[in-house]
């Protein structure tokens, strides 16, 4: 033969094996690079030593240089009541001899002590730092009025005092005013009854540095799982750390633990890491988990806002999770449990959070359940239930999706017919109220009170939602992922991010949330996005060597968010969900599992998946090539039809994809630089005038009348021209706005009128105060669960009706007593109320419930507040509540 013939086969041969080869640098940014075998980010590397062994010598940055400038402020019964949000005390901790002590602060009154401003200037180790507050007006106040009233005109009663704590920027202090109760290390005491209370704090201690391990191999035996192999060494060996902390994450009772540093079985948590791979890999114990979260078969709202539910409301996730499990088993057992589970819970939404105007459903967003770290902080419960959240709605809608098609299973075509009715009702009321038009996607929520409107920041995971349950058009599709802003180490929970809270859903990124992005960019064919997506998943893995529950989105870093943990089971769910979900593209239907593979050209080659259980059938699946087009695929060697393996296919068998190779057309990705808001503005209102302080950044103000735009302004000041609802935005130079100030009501007298509740029911004896007028009645599963009222309506139009309420069963962001009633008038159904716990054994703090809207005819109507069946909250035993009066308010 031709020996030029031969090395010109050869040659071929070798370039078009290069030519599948992936290439060595998968993703470059000025933050970070990801190779085959490492991810490199400034002086710190970590190395994929084998499919089994990783080494990085990352090292936490934060406690390195910490500077010694603090920031802080008091609270009392763990709430921000000291000063106006953003308002702080100031100082540098400069220790001499390792000790350093405050001047005595009076509270309410800011201290702003010159800060140290020469550089290399940092926070000595071990600092004793002994903090002194005067608290003898407030204690005087609580002597001769019985209450201290707060700068935001909030009453404080001295039966409801439980101490005095204080937050801050530099650990051991934290700005989580809501669990600041629970840190009683942080409480000031007066120990010599004086006034003057003391704390001393250690700070910055040697041993919270901050350091991952520097090694991983794997230890355990993870061989009953599929095995992954590519020519990416580093994807590889995530893969198997994954399965590993898999094996971490089964209790031994086989229910799911949440996270290394987080015990138990969470609803929200289970049910994403079900749906994203656990329940292809632990169908068993993602049914024993899913089981622990329900009760009175009905799916149980975690602890959370305001006392649980309805004013969280994503607990229905669960049935997601549940359709995914049958998916993937065909159990038909488990379908017939999970139907009645999911259809009762969804009957009881249906009465207590669904909108009939918006066609949207309440509640606070899915996952981002801490109050004002997504909310503005003038927001109460009550404010977040009636709120309609992007995420939590994309949730509802495909419960309501999964529903219908297990009714058609059950074949019952009624009921089929009534749920795909309403997904559809949910999917044009986010299209036609959320969406974005001049941004490409969807809005956060509406918000508001008497009038909502639209927050126009992004939320990662309702944007990822409404692509992959196609609530959004493939035009929509597109632009969602093309658009919504993608900072440097990921895409944030939101953006812009909100200034003066700590990172946690604020300022963070969360791999689970990433990963969902993923399979978001995945479907739309936005190879850009997608790599970028993925890296942000592997880049911290790597480095830290586990799968943490976030990362400040900032710097990329573990340390630094308020709370993490390692081992985090949604994070790791997600890191093997991108090969299953999209390199190997696996889509679970109920009539088999179709393959859809989606592999970038940077990750061309060959890779295998073995021993993947799918029902009955175990299959070795082998992948080559790139793109999202499939040249062929074969079973056992012989052509398999739409790609789709079937349900009753049993025993061992090859599965044979190869790729087109096809390069998908290059799109945009929505990267930006990171970016914060300016604050809320704070509004008082005198007569007929609203003012506001200089908000720092902003250029303009934006002048809102029930929810709409009326004018804008450059001061600081505004005269109504007409009654009605008025916020105030703050808009900074680049045109970005603040969140909406919280709604002053401009209205004549003759509009608002009140009902005090102690003269229609039986007047509450116990010993509750700051109540208006001549008492309270007290309303719960045994008093009072039917309550009357006759309202006389002097004209005609539509009027805003809420209450005056105490409920001291609980904190504002745990535990599980929100009561719940059913509002009828003149017999037909006219709402929910919802009065959400507003401190624990804090009943004289009285607030407002939320607000429903009626068409009123002029004269004499009935109003009833009742405790039915569908109003039983998370706890089955307290729904109780203090009622003060019942307000109307003429609104049009």
């Amino acid at each position: 033969m031709n020996k030029l013939f031969v090395t010109a086969i050869f040659s071929f041969s070798f370039m078009a094996a290069e030519a599948q080869k992936p290439m060595n640098n998968i993703y470059q940014s000025d933050a970070y690079s990801l190779s085959k075998d490492k991810v490199t980010q400034g002086a710190f590397e970590a190395v994929a030593l084998s499919s089994t062994m990783l080494h990085s010598n990352y090292q936490s940055p934060v406690n390195l240089d910490i500077s010694p400038d603090l920031s802080f402020k008091f609270s009392i019964n763990g709430k921000d009541n000291e000063m106006v949000s953003g308002k702080n005390h100031e100082l540098s901790i400069i220790a001499v001899n390792g000790q350093f002590e405050t001047p005595v602060i009076r509270f309410g009154q800011q201290l702003k002590a010159q800060k140290s401003l020469a550089k290399g200037v940092f926070l000595s180790p071990d600092t004793k730092f002994t903090i002194r507050l005067d608290m003898r007006e407030v204690l005087a106040a609580f002597a001769s009025k019985g209450f201290y009233t707060a700068y935001d005109g909030t009453k404080i009663y001295k039966a409801d005092f439980k101490g005095v704590f204080v937050a801050g920027s530099i650990s051991p202090l934290i700005w989580d005013f809501d669990n600041l109760s629970n840190h009683k290390e942080l409480e000031l005491k007066d120990t010599d009854s004086d006034g003057i209370y003391t704390v001393t704090l250690e700070m910055n201690k040697a041993q919270e540095k901050k350091t991952t391990a520097s090694s991983w191999k794997l230890t355990k035996d993870v061989s009953a799982f599929p095995q992954y192999k590519s020519a990416v060494p580093m994807m590889d060996a995530l893969y198997n750390l994954g399965l590993e902390e898999m094996e971490n994450a089964v209790e031994p009772d086989s229910t799911f633990r949440t996270g290394k540093e987080w015990a138990g079985v969470w609803t929200r948590d289970i049910s994403y890491s079900i749906i994203l791979s656990m329940a292809t890999l632990q169908p068993k114990v993602a049914q024993y988990s899913l089981l622990r979260k329900v009760k009175n078969n009905r799916v149980i709202q975690d602890t959370g806002t305001g006392g649980s539910w309805p004013v969280s409301s994503d607990r229905m996730i669960w049935a997601v999770a549940a359709w995914e499990v049958y998916k993937n088993t065909g159990d038909q057992s488990w379908l017939t449990k999970a139907y009645t589970i999911i259809k009762n819970s969804v009957e009881d939404d249906l009465k207590n959070v669904y909108d009939p105007q918006t066609g949207l459903v309440r509640g606070e967003s899915s996952f981002l359940d801490w109050r004002d770290q997504t909310y503005p902080k003038w927001m109460q419960s009550a404010d977040i239930y009636a709120s309609e959240n992007l995420g939590t709605n994309a949730v509802h809608y495909q419960t309501n999706q999964v529903l219908a098609q297990m009714a058609v299973l059950m074949k019952d075509q009624t009921a089929a017919k009534k749920y795909a009715g309403i997904a559809q009702q949910i999917r044009a009321g986010i299209n036609t109220h959320l969406w974005i038009p001049e941004k490409g996607y969807y809005g956060q929520y509406l918000y508001g009170r008497q009038f909502k409107i639209l927050s126009p920041r992004s939320e990662a995971l309702g944007e990822a939602l409404t692509v992959l349950f196609d609530i959004a058009d493939q035009n929509r599709q597109k632009s969602v992922i093309e658009q919504t802003p993608v900072n440097s180490f990921g895409i944030p929970c939101i953006y812009p991010q909100i200034p003066n809270i700590p990172p946690y859903h604020n300022n963070a990124v969360w791999p689970f949330v990433q990963a969902y992005w993923s399979l978001a960019a995945a479907k739309t064919g936005n190879a850009e996005a997608l790599i970028q997506s993925m890296s942000a998943i592997y880049r911290p893995a790597a480095l830290f060597l586990t799968n943490k529950e976030n990362f400040v989105a900032t710097t990329g870093d573990f340390a630094g968010t308020q709370v993490n943990s390692s081992n985090m089971l949604w994070s790791l769910s997600g890191n093997i969900s991108l090969i299953y979900k999209v390199l190997f593209g696996m889509d679970m239907q109920v009539n088999g599992l179709v393959f859809k593979p989606f592999v970038p050209e940077v990750l061309k080659g060959e890779r295998t998946l073995t021993n993947f259980k799918y029902r009955k059938a175990v299959l070795d699946i082998k992948l080559s090539g790139y793109g999202n087009i499939i040249k062929s695929v074969t079973l056992d060697g012989k052509p398999l039809p739409q790609a789709t393996i079937p349900v009753n296919l049993k025993g061992k068998h090859q599965v044979d994809i190869i790729l087109a190779d096809h390069k998908t057309e290059k799109s945009k990705t929505g990267e930006t630089e990171d970016y914060f808001s300016v604050v809320v503005p704070l509004l008082k209102k005198e007569g007929a005038l609203i003012s506001w302080g200089k908000v720092e950044g902003a250029e303009h103000y934006q002048i809102i009348r029930n929810g709409k735009e009326v004018t804008q302004t450059s001061g600081l000041n505004y005269t109504p021209e007409q009654s009605g609802e008025y916020q105030v935005i703050a808009i900074d130079k680049n045109g970005v706005p603040s969140f909406a100030s919280e709604p002053v009501l401009i209205t004549d007298k003759k509009d608002v009128q009140t009902i005090v509740m102690e003269t229609v029911a039986e007047k509450s004896t116990l010993p509750y105060q700051g109540y208006t007028a001549n008492g309270f009645i007290e309303i719960s599963k045994t008093k009072n669960k039917k309550v009357t009222i006759k309202v006389n309506i002097p004209e005609t139009g539509t009027y805003a009706v809420d209450f005056r309420y105490a409920n001291g069963n609980g904190p504002t962001n745990t535990e599980n007593k929100c009561a719940v009633r059913t509002f009828k008038v003149d017999g037909l159904f006219a709402g929910t109320f919802v009065f959400p716990q507003r401190g624990k054994e804090e009943w004289s703090d009285w607030g407002f419930s939320n607000i429903n809207s009626v068409k009123l005819k002029k004269g004499q109507h009935e109003f009833s507040l009742s405790f039915e069946d569908w109003n039983e909250n998370m706890n089955g035993e307290i729904n109780q509540a203090m009622l003060d009066y019942l307000r109307l308010i003429r609104i049009n």
